[in-house]
């Protein structure tokens, strides 16, 4: 590594100004760190997508989860170009698998949540330290610039989800309006496999901002690692003093020439007595004289503190000040009960209570916010069922007692339609939901609307009900909120759809 080849003014920084300095490091080489970037995390990001396409949530859990692999190639670019080596992207991707030897495990296991990753990464990666001398090292990089690094991931998570938010509205406005118009929501989002490109469109998004964002971030810790080994080996006074040295190398000759000079000048007897004296200084005087400068200031100090001390053992103090130095009774006391086993006692069970309370107050918001943990599982998964409860008798004002339907519903539906054509759709939808009560179990509630009745349905996993559920449902509200009737042709394929579905009434 050589400094006078550095890219960057070596110069002690604060740690925000260093960040400033990596943020211009990345847009000067933003279109290799980019292109490098996007070609070793876009064909993984493709490849988790098509083989957890039915779990669009782990797929972008572990494309998340892998940045750290893919961190070290935006390191090694830049620290490359850091001193005029700037690799080309083809360079930069072949070196990509052996950056990956290095640690790799301990970066996605116990380092993986780290807020100071990318300050710490250049120890593991530039440096190639572990075990013992990575910890030394770290303890003394992180006194500084710790607090900037942790800052820096912060505000990064916070980019991160704005960018993403950002950059899916921003797809939103571009659809045209009649196309926004003509699109169906719920059924997109209850679509059930088919509608899970929206979630890897979703996903997608994200990756394209971690192409813009990641090398940033990369890059500030980076310059965070510089700013602070500049602090600590002195970088800015070495290159003062190399660039001294190449000014006087060329008038070092003259200068030889001088000295010379002025030595010939010299008397014989004044360096004859420079002679005499050297050799009368024997070493052990040499030793002596040493000895007797290190035993006065500002070699040593000597001084005496008076101070109290606690416990049995009592020590003479000299130089007492005024007064016999004793405590008053109660306090010797107070201290005697202080070191006592009663006092152990106490604090050991004052430590257990607070523990006790820290876990209970955690198992107390795991319990409130139960509902809330839900969200993280994917919605392929059926979710687990509560304790059976009794199925309620009645929705949204239909009966769904067994009794209360006929043998065959689709065909006494065939015959309402054409006097009766609210009394049959009712009648299917009420045959819809007794089935759904009482042959697949769904834990429907009465106070459950009709998109909440097809999401159980969602949770089946089978098409076919659901896309008669739906369409079904479709006709339902349209009859019961709008007044608008199906067609003929949509009237016989409801019928129809239903003997396909289940051959027969509620009871057979």
């Amino acid at each position: 590594m050589r400094l006078t080849d550095s890219s960057v003014v070596i110069r002690p920084r604060t740690s925000w100004e260093a960040m400033d300095l990596g943020v211009l490091m990345a847009r000067e080489h933003r279109f290799l760190l980019m292109a490098s970037w996007a070609l070793v995390s876009l064909p993984v990001f493709t490849l988790l997508t098509v083989l957890l396409w039915r779990h669009p949530s782990l797929a972008m859990f572990l494309f998340w989860w892998l940045k750290p692999a893919f961190e070290r190639l935006p390191l090694y670019i830049l620290s490359k170009a850091l001193f005029g080596e700037t690799p080309t992207l083809k360079q930069a991707v072949r070196h990509w698998p052996y950056l990956l030897k290095g640690q790799l495990f301990a970066s996605l296991t116990w380092r993986r949540l780290s807020l100071s990753r990318s300050f710490v990464l250049p120890v593991s990666q530039l440096e190639g330290l572990a075990g013992q001398a990575r910890q030394q090292r770290l303890g003394i990089l992180l006194q500084r610039n710790a607090g900037a690094a942790r800052w820096l991931t912060t505000i990064g998570v916070h980019l991160e989800i704005s960018l993403w938010f950002g950059g899916m509205a921003l797809f939103y406005l571009f659809i045209p309006e009649q196309v926004e118009l003509d699109w169906d929501w719920q059924r997109l989002v209850l679509a059930g496999p088919n509608g899970l490109w929206l979630d890897h469109l979703s996903n997608a998004f994200y990756a394209l901002v971690l192409v813009f964002w990641e090398p940033i971030y990369v890059a500030c810790g980076f310059s965070l690692y510089l700013n602070r080994r500049t602090v600590l080996e002195a970088w800015d006074l070495e290159l003062v003093f190399r660039r001294l040295r190449q000014r006087l190398s060329s008038v070092a000759p003259l200068l030889l020439l001088i000295v010379g000079l002025a030595l010939v000048q010299l008397p014989p007897s004044a360096m004859a007595d420079e002679t005499i004296s050297a050799k009368s200084l024997t070493p052990q005087a040499a030793s002596q004289s040493i000895k007797a400068l290190l035993e006065k200031p500002p070699f040593k100090n000597p001084e005496t503190v008076t101070r109290y001390r606690f416990g049995e053992e009592k020590t003479p103090v000299k130089n007492k000040p005024h007064g016999d130095g004793k405590f008053p009774d109660w306090l010797q006391a107070l201290l005697d009960n202080f070191n006592s086993d009663t006092f152990k006692h106490l604090a050991q069970g004052l430590e257990i209570l607070l523990w006790s309370l820290m876990i209970g107050g955690l198992a107390l918001v795991v319990w409130r916010y139960r509902e809330w943990f839900h969200t993280f599982v994917s919605h392929s998964r059926r979710p687990r069922l509560k304790a059976v409860k009794p199925a309620p008798t009645q929705l949204f004002g239909l009966a769904l007692g067994v009794e209360t339907l006929p043998e065959d519903i689709a065909s006494a539906a065939e015959r309402l339609w054409p006097t009766q054509p609210r009394e049959a759709l009712g009648l299917l939808y009420r045959g819809l939901l007794s089935r759904l009560l009482h042959e697949f179990d769904l834990p429907l509630k009465s106070a459950d609307t009709e998109s909440q009745v097809l999401r159980h349905v969602h949770h089946l996993q089978q098409p076919q009900l659901l896309a008669f559920s739906d369409e079904l449902t479709h006709h339902w509200q349209n009859l019961a909120y709008g007044h608008r009737l199906p067609s003929a042709s949509t009237q016989q394929k409801l019928c129809s759809d239903w003997r396909a579905l289940f051959s027969g009434g509620v009871n057979q």
